[in-house]
């Protein structure tokens, strides 16, 4: 699908036996892969008698442009760029089971089965979107990975804003959110032994442009960056900005957990000092006021009863609405 797509991003219009003939394929296969394209977010032009072609080339992925946006950080990352798979997640957690070196970092241009938080779908369109996954390795244990997703949110606040994002705030524990809309998420999954090694595969997702027919497919508020930035943000510049701020950031999660992230996390904090009702795993729920983080990243509460309660995980909602 995509190296049809690419052909048909040159400005020109391709008729379908032109492109039949390229590929090796029959004229029915190339409308099959177009319609295919198409459910995933393609905007084709058709012309009767002269063919396809797409309004506009995408914003195409392209490691070498990512490796050299990085600079000072060139070469410390591993990156691979796939044309479609089901998850950058699940990919690379394969990956890493078979040995894939620390800072291996995969990127997807279409995800067939992105997922979130909870066993949600994370909406992925041709273009509209970075999914990407980075795998981290540990010398210690599992249980010093604790807030790790808050490390990551700092890092992605960070890449952002130089981005021209600069009203993004964070929502614990691993969203991004723009008036209260979310513009991204964050999703860790971790392997290893409580004495270590451990390692991590921290997947990335951030909305650049939702079609308003994918936007009305998803069951919360959401925006995407072009509507915060007021213009285009390139992804390869963009993926390039967010390796470089968790590198760093990851030096100082190794060597001191949250302690030096902490202060900037909760600055940035969506609902920091207001009323919140949080569902836990088990179907109950606790309301309070969030009033911080603890040191290893559990949210802090206070209850209307003035006790004071650490949570570490659990879904978070506003008990009243922010205009």
């Amino acid at each position: 699908m995509l190296p049809l797509l690419r052909v048909l991003s040159d400005g020109e219009f391709h008729s379908g036996e032109t492109l039949a003939q390229r590929f090796g394929v029959s004229r029915a296969s190339v409308w099959n892969a177009l319609q295919v394209a198409q459910d995933h977010g393609a905007v084709l032009y058709k012309v009767r008698g002269r063919g396809y072609r797409l309004p506009a080339a995408p914003d195409w992925l392209d490691a070498s442009m990512i490796e050299d946006a990085l600079g000072t950080h060139a070469g410390r990352f591993h990156i691979r760029v796939a044309e479609h798979l089901d998850s950058t997640n699940t990919e690379l957690m394969r990956a890493a089971a078979d040995g894939a070196p620390h800072r291996s970092c995969l990127v997807a241009e279409i995800q067939l089965a992105g997922r979130g938080r909870r066993g949600r779908v994370w909406q992925s369109v041709l273009g509209g979107s970075l999914a990407c996954s980075v795998l981290w390795r540990f010398d210690t244990g599992i249980a010093a990975l604790s807030g790790l997703s808050l490390a990551v949110g700092v890092a992605l606040l960070r890449a952002l804003r130089q981005s021209g994002a600069d009203a993004v705030q964070l929502k614990w524990p691993n969203d991004l959110l723009w008036h209260y809309r979310k513009l991204g998420g964050i999703l860790i999954e971790v392997q290893g032994d409580v004495m270590g090694p451990s390692l991590a595969v921290i997947g990335i997702g951030i909305n650049l442009q939702l079609p308003a027919p994918v936007r009305a497919e998803i069951d919360q508020a959401v925006t995407d960056l072009n509507e915060v930035c007021g213009t285009r943000v390139e992804r390869n510049t963009l993926l390039a900005a967010l390796l470089i701020h968790l590198d760093d950031v990851m030096q100082d999660f190794e060597q001191s957990g949250l302690a030096q992230l902490r202060a900037e996390w909760l600055a940035a904090h969506a609902y920091q000092g207001k009323p919140v009702r949080v569902l836990l795993a088990n179907g109950s729920d606790q309301i309070g006021t969030a009033i911080g983080l603890s040191a290893d990243g559990a949210l802090l509460l206070q209850s209307a009863d003035g006790k004071q309660l650490a949570l570490n995980g659990g879904e978070v909602h506003l008990t009243r609405r922010i205009s």
